[in-house]
């Protein structure tokens, strides 16, 4: 590092930059400039936010930033790299979730910007949407749902247990609870912006990997699919974003065109039967449920096994949250290890996806 006078060292020596001194942009203006930014409807941040536990207000970072940072760096947002998308272990040029998280946050802020609402709300929730989802993609769900009460569903258990630690304002997790559309919708305008992103990205990404994979082609897209929204990801996710900004803007829905609406519809719907639940897929899903299962038996029966943290008064969550929370590798490294499963027998190649 480099010093420049009056005790000020800048990053290189050749530094010019200049600015002209000032206070600070502190939270509590930068809250009053929200108030002219977005419209009347959106969340707006307020203090330290609305929080299961009260804390003190940052000087300079908005509730919802302080939640996009918490987010950011939780073990449980990093681990998303090592889960599966639609890929089990992928390629340097395939989807993970991480990298899942991260285009449906393009996408939700991209909508926010135009519909006028809260941008980094809708990134914070985006970003934390997926936590709650285990190693193997949504076999996973199928795995835990017999332990427990309820079912596990992946939207709930990564606000309510995966994230809970990190205090998230009650916004930020009502949108990461009920993101999914089999949910209740979420209470914000935000939320309703992550639910579309999370399907238009998916949709859109985990085709693009499964053509480059060799599973389908562009050729094979329903009509439909073709002719309103292309056949690249690139024209396929400005169509489906620009199509919510306009019909948000027009209505005052958060929602789709019917023939906008349709094609993102066709699109899922091909994707679902020609990616995520082709016998190759569905066959990996099963031993899957049965490596995740056969752990968390494991850990039951040995709860020396698990870490500290894991061992509370409700030993099943424990267990399930301990195996939720292992990457794709780490979990079939430790089926090896601990249950003798043949490393051959485990997947390797496109599964069930969003």
């Amino acid at each position: 590092m480099h010093g420049h006078g009056d005790g000020v060292i800048s990053a290189h020596a050749t530094s010019t930059a200049r600015l002209a001194p000032r206070g600070a942009r502190t939270r509590a203006q930068r809250e009053e400039l929200e108030r002219l930014l977005y419209v009347e409807e959106s969340s707006f941040s307020d203090g330290a936010g609305e929080r299961a536990r009260q804390e003190e207000p940052d000087e300079f970072r908005t509730c919802f930033e302080r939640d996009r940072d918490r987010i950011v760096h939780s073990a449980a947002f990093r681990r998303l790299a090592g889960k599966t998308q639609v890929v089990v272990y992928p390629t340097d040029h395939q989807r993970t979730r991480l990298t899942h998280a991260i285009e449906v946050a393009q996408a939700a802020v991209a909508m926010a910007r135009g519909i006028g609402v809260n941008v980094t709300l809708a990134d914070a929730i985006a970003l934390g949407h997926d936590c709650g989802h285990g190693p193997g993609g949504h076999a996973s769900e199928d795995a835990f749902d017999q332990f427990i009460a309820g079912g596990y569903d992946h939207g709930p258990w990564g606000a309510d247990v995966v994230l809970a630690d990190l205090n998230l304002t009650t916004q930020t997790l009502d949108g990461i609870r009920n993101h999914s559309w089999s949910r209740p919708a979420p209470s914000t305008i935000e939320g309703e912006i992550v639910s579309w992103a999370d399907r238009i990205a998916y949709c859109a990404h985990d085709l693009e990997d499964a053509v480059h994979a060799g599973i389908v082609t562009v050729e094979d897209l329903p009509s439909v699919v073709r002719d309103v929204a292309g056949v690249s990801r690139r024209t396929q996710l400005a169509t489906f974003i620009n199509a919510v900004i306009a019909t948000t803007a027009e209505t005052g829905v958060v929602g789709m065109d019917e023939l906008t609406a349709e094609a993102l519809g066709e699109l899922r719907r091909f994707n679902y039967e020609r990616i995520y639940t082709r016998p190759e897929s569905v066959a990996q899903s099963v031993t899957v449920v049965r490596v995740l299962t056969d752990l968390v038996d494991y850990y039951l029966e040995n709860p020396e096994a698990l870490p500290l943290e894991y061992r509370g008064d409700d030993l099943i969550r424990g267990a399930v949250a301990y195996v939720g929370g292992m990457t794709d590798r780490f979990a079939f490294e430790q089926a090896a290890a601990l249950l003798g499963w043949d490393p051959k027998r485990l997947p390797r190649g496109i599964g069930r996806g969003a």
